[in-house]
């Protein structure tokens, strides 16, 4: 993939799911552009993207284009004498001979080319793979939202995110807004790679403070700076406060658990655009430490 960064890449993450990632994501995005940023924002959650919702963007996309980012092998038959050689040298069990004849399982092939190389029957070629799309809108607050979908059952979701990454960057945005898949796998540690800051969002529970040091892993091998945010951070005061010892003064701010807020999303109202007191909590936090994303 070729360059995949704005001025500043930005990426919003969570160890774990559920903690509010893409609700920060999306309010960040709204909130910057509101300061007259120039803002793009990339959904890198391809295996299951939620930014457009958050948005209020869910209608038809302004553009929409597959793209191509793995490979498979393709067995001719013709050729094939059943030897077994890709078997043994496919170190993903992804070949298997049957009936005299050597079987590729779309599911475990990787695409590697070992299997083609060794083949004497020149029988196996590898093809790309149509495994996912990307969609492109402007949002109504004027900045360009790029997401993108890996199709079920196909594999590359890294490769997705460097995609979707890179059409964000054509947009010639100053700051690259990444909405994160949650944990620690390959989508997060291409969403991270290239990245400038990290606003990571965790929970006060003790899953969520385990899964909010295995992401700080992951941010520290990248040396990016980082920020912490806790949200719902009244359901468990004393675990808040664990977490807020443990971040010192990387610690961003603290929203309150709200029913409410499920409701506005179910109504596809942004966060920002409510008179809830999750909002006013967002709205202090990023007007006391959104500089350090913009500077």
């Amino acid at each position: 993939m070729g360059k995949s960064k704005a001025k500043k890449n930005v990426a919003v993450c969570s160890g774990k799911g559920g903690v509010g990632k893409s609700m920060i994501a999306s309010s960040l995005a709204i909130y910057l552009s509101r300061q007259n940023q120039k803002i793009v924002a990339a959904d890198c959650d391809v295996d299951a993207p939620n930014l457009a919702v958050w948005l209020n963007e869910t209608g038809d996309w302004d553009k929409s284009e597959e793209i191509q980012t793995s490979d498979i092998a393709v067995i001719d038959e013709n050729k094939c004498t059943g030897c077994g050689i890709c078997e043994t040298k496919c170190v993903f069990k992804a070949v298997q001979v049957e009936d005299g004849k050597a079987k590729v399982s779309p599911f475990t092939c990787e695409g590697c080319s070992r299997c083609a190389v060794n083949c004497p029957e020149n029988a196996i070629t590898i093809n790309p793979v149509t495994n996912g799309r990307i969609n492109y809108r402007q949002t109504k607050y004027d900045f360009p939202l790029v997401s993108g979908q890996l199709y079920p059952g196909e594999t590359g979701s890294g490769k997705i995110v460097d995609a979707v990454k890179e059409k964000a960057a054509d947009k010639k945005g100053d700051i690259m807004i990444i909405d994160t898949s949650p944990g620690t796998g390959c989508p997060v540690t291409a969403a991270l790679r290239d990245t400038d800051f990290a606003l990571l969002v965790t929970e006060p529970s003790p899953s969520g403070f385990y899964d909010l040091k295995k992401i700080m892993e992951v941010v520290n091998h990248f040396r990016m700076d980082y920020g912490v945010i806790v949200n719902k951070w009244d359901l468990n005061k004393e675990m808040t406060e664990t977490i807020r010892s443990w971040a010192s003064d990387k610690m961003w701010g603290l929203i309150s658990y709200d029913k409410k807020i499920v409701k506005s999303i179910a109504n596809l109202e942004p966060v920002l655009e409510t008179n809830l007191t999750a909002r006013k909590e967002i709205d202090v936090i990023f007007s006391e430490n959104a500089g350090k994303i913009v500077a």
